[in-house]
């Protein structure tokens, strides 16, 4: 099997582990709050790959040079996560995830504000169809303000998420997966403990239960993804993240009776559309 197949089959496992993640949490957030859900998912995840990466490597696996790096990608991934919970509990399943999927938009606006790095107009236009997509999936004409809010929350976390993604691309090749993810979590843990003890609803079995479960996906995912990127070309592999959208509709109509509506599939076809003319953009030669 070459780089590409394994990374397009690592991709496609990890957005099914994400969207059945985004289902747990959408299944929890009544009954939880988002800082506790953060920090319970960093501190199980944290549990998962701490006696994985040490029984592998020995404490010695935990030596980095970019330690700097691990708690900025910690920092804005955890305030990424706070605003894709929030609109996994408000919004439609499929909804939030569509949103998560315009992280690509931002990485060319971070790139050139961060990086000093220019780009064609053809990125620019791909990002304001992108952009036209939300608004579809959004429905001014029926949204009142919640809807915007949480909609609001859903694109800041995309923009981190697509941040902390500059920042593992700025670690390299030399941080092994596994490290990535370890230190993640344990930088996530710590920065979220605080918010978590002034929220905290102390969890029954079956919660105690759901976030084993969601901790292992997120892991697993996390894996996988940060694998994948180290395997093989993004511009090549990178579509196959939209995969988690059909994964998401799937679990919304089968757990909790969503409708696919026609305002969804047409801001789909906008967001997928222009982010796949990105990547195609992008791994063309200059």
């Amino acid at each position: 099997m070459t780089a590409i197949q394994r990374g397009a089959a690592f991709v496609l496992a990890g957005e099914m582990l994400l969207a059945v993640m985004g289902a747990i949490i959408k299944h929890l957030s009544p009954d939880i709050p988002s800082a506790q859900l953060v920090f319970l998912r960093n501190i199980l995840g944290l549990a998962i790959i701490g006696p994985l990466l040490i029984s592998r490597e020995g404490v010695a696996g935990l030596k980095t040079r970019h330690l700097r790096f691990h708690l900025m990608r910690a920092v804005i991934g955890v305030s990424a996560m706070y605003c894709y919970y929030l609109s996994l509990e408000k919004l439609v399943l499929t909804e939030a995830v569509l949103l998560k999927l315009t992280a690509p938009f931002f990485i060319p606006v971070i790139a050139l504000l961060w990086l000093k790095e220019s780009t064609s107009r053809l990125i620019w236009l791909t990002i304001a169809v992108g952009f036209a997509g939300v608004l579809v999936i959004l429905d001014p004409a029926s949204a009142d303000l919640n809807d915007y809010l949480f909609v609001a929350a859903g694109l800041a976390g995309a923009l981190l998420g697509a941040t902390a993604k500059v920042t593992i691309r700025r670690m390299g090749v030399t941080e092994p997966s596994a490290r990535i993810v370890f230190y993640f979590g344990l930088f996530g843990t710590l920065v979220t403990a605080p918010a978590a003890a002034a929220v905290w609803v102390p969890p029954g079995l079956s919660t105690w239960l759901w976030m084993g479960g969601l901790a292992l996906c997120a892991t697993l995912a996390q894996m996988l993804i940060t694998t994948t990127y180290r395997i093989a070309p993004a511009g090549q592999i990178g579509q196959f993240t939209y995969s988690s959208v059909i994964f998401a509709a799937l679990l919304g109509w089968l757990f909790f009776m969503e409708p696919v509506t026609g305002s969804q599939v047409i801001g789909c076809a906008l967001i997928v559309g222009a982010g796949l003319f990105n990547l195609r953009q992008r791994r063309a030669p200059a």
